[in-house]
């Protein structure tokens, strides 16, 4: 352990490249995306959409093995399942969403101008549910949230991620999203670029730190360790806990923002949700 924590602080004490600094989220990407081709020049672009497994062929070999028979089929099979089954009212999920649901889940999370808020697709699931009569998810991590979620983004499975930043409330959540990627915090006193910027492609106990670059594109996401489907929020509040910060609530405004940002840093990666993690 002491020399666990010892290795943490090393990690901690390394610069944040000048990404952070850009003036726009234009130059921001440029110089983001820039970043992680400069230093892994031999990974394919859309390969990142993939986590660690682009940056290591080792730990690619074994995922490839893995996804012979992907995991989260079974959980992904009950998201259908629900998507098809018809509400007290006789409606069904694809009913509240544009083009039934098929290719747009690249397009989240978006600004809502009657709402005034950023609206992810967990949001819209459990607002679905209350327009016909349902009660909303409870659960915003795993079960059923993440097995519609999943399901819901198989159907948009290669689109290209692009994402509107036109509104000025989401220009705002970009940046609030921006700060608190690049911000430190907790005891270790790291920042999301801590491991994903500056250390990824390195080992930390036995596990490879993904790049930046591809974050969400994957989740909802299969995750060994938990032996189920996790959401996006369930990963930040996972790494706020390992850093010893304490993590925020399950689409809070402070994930929205973040998941704002890193979609927006994954501008043209294809979506590859569900995916497998360890």
């Amino acid at each position: 352990m002491k020399k666990l924590l010892l290795f943490m602080a090393a990690l901690a004490a390394l610069t944040v490249v000048s990404v952070a600094a850009q003036a726009s989220p234009q130059s921001d990407l440029k110089a983001f995306q820039g970043y992680f081709k400069k230093r892994f020049p031999n990974v394919p672009f859309d390969d990142y959409a993939n986590g660690a497994y682009a940056l290591n062929a080792n730990a690619r070999a074994q995922w490839q093995s893995i996804m012979l028979f992907p995991p989260y089929e079974f959980e992904l099979a009950k998201g259908k399942k629900i998507w098809d089954t018809p509400f007290k009212d006789g409606k069904t999920f694809a009913s509240c969403f544009r083009n039934g649901g098929v290719d747009i889940a690249q397009h989240y999370p978006y600004w809502d101008p009657h709402t005034r808020q950023v609206r992810t697709i967990e949001m819209d699931i459990n607002s679905c549910r209350r327009r016909n009569g349902e009660k909303p998810y409870k659960n915003l991590t795993a079960g059923p949230i993440a097995e519609v979620t999943a399901y819901m983004k198989s159907m948009s499975r290669g689109k290209p991620v692009s994402i509107d930043l036109s509104a000025p409330g989401m220009q705002q959540a970009y940046e609030r999203g921006k700060r608190f990627f690049w911000a430190r915090r907790g005891q270790l006193n790291f920042s999301c670029a801590t491991c994903h910027v500056d250390n990824a492609g390195k080992f930390i106990r036995g596990n490879v730190l993904s790049a930046a670059l591809g974050h969400g594109v994957g989740f909802p996401a299969y995750r060994a360790k938990f032996g189920h489907l996790i959401t996006l929020d369930k990963r930040y509040m996972g790494c706020n806990k390992k850093v010893r910060a304490a993590p925020f609530k399950p689409q809070s405004e402070e994930y929205r923002d973040l998941e704002v940002y890193e979609t927006y840093m994954d501008t043209g990666l294809p979506l590859d949700a569900p995916s497998y993690r360890p």
